[in-house]
């Protein structure tokens, strides 16, 4: 795969689903290595549909997608070679940690990507064993994936594609569902994770941490349409942006027209 020029172009891109159901439509959209992105819009608006087709889950229907310089297209990640590296290249992880925990402990869940990638056995050991330690997991690395808790199960399965040190990684709501102690937690293990250098894309309603997790922020519309894309400061300024693509409630206007004082509450 090519080392320099855009980890993802996508030109034109549209997809489908088999119901009938709009994911997203007409996208025009770059992403440089090392870029931190968010994607904001509502439920239903695209965000975990470009995430799945970026990790070549779902395969538009119209327009082009290219990651590494390379077409992005069903048969080719068919190759064992080209799927080989690509699936080295690029991690993702899931809202529901559930679908993509499936071995009998910790350790194995965490281990099982470094195997598959031709590791040796103590540079696996070494990883794993570095991954544990970076995401606090030694003390239940013995214990079975469906035990643990929600927060627990999100860290298991945001470690589990770190051991595989990809350069992407792509992150469907990491925080949903959580107490607001676990979501701290997770969040400073994204950020220490994004300041090694790679990609991160976040689909993401919270407007609160959005500032920490990216310098680029992408919107979607309800109509699956990007119509926005810009630095976090500037997104979040735009409140009648947020309003159009129904982020915030706009009973809860901060600073209305008539001046008085109102918050903002996000749709989830």
């Amino acid at each position: 795969m090519a080392e320099s020029g855009p980890v993802f172009e996508l030109t034109q891109v549209s997809y489908r689903y088999p119901d009938g159901a709009m994911g997203i439509r007409d996208l025009d959209l770059v992403i440089h290595a090392r870029e931190r992105v968010a994607l904001l819009g509502a439920n239903g608006s695209g965000k975990s549909t470009l995430l799945k087709v970026l990790d070549g889950l779902l395969f538009p229907q119209a327009g082009t997608v290219r990651a590494f310089g390379e077409t992005l297209q069903e048969p080719r990640l068919r190759e064992d070679g080209f799927r080989q590296v690509f699936r080295r290249q690029v991690g993702f992880v899931f809202q529901q940690a559930d679908a993509q925990l499936f071995s009998s402990t910790v350790w194995e869940e965490i281990a099982f990507g470094p195997v598959h990638l031709g590791l040796g056995d103590a540079e696996v050991r070494d990883r794993v064993a570095d991954v544990l330690a970076l995401f606090e997991l030694k003390s239940i690395q013995d214990r079975p994936p469906f035990r643990l808790s929600g927060g627990e199960k999100k860290k298991v399965a945001l470690a589990a594609v770190v051991a595989t040190n990809p350069a992407v990684v792509l992150l469907d709501e990491p925080t949903a569902g959580l107490d607001p102690r676990t979501q701290r937690g997770l969040l400073d293990l994204l950020l220490r994770f994004g300041q090694g250098g790679k990609t991160l894309l976040t689909a993401t309603h919270d407007l609160d941490t959005v500032s920490e997790l990216a310098d680029r922020v992408l919107v979607f519309g309800e109509d699956h349409r990007l119509v926005a894309d810009g630095p976090p400061a500037a997104i979040l300024a735009d409140k009648d942006l947020l309003l159009r693509v129904n982020l915030i409630d706009p009973r809860f206007h901060t600073h209305g027209h008539d001046g008085a004082h109102r918050h903002y509450h996000i749709h989830n």
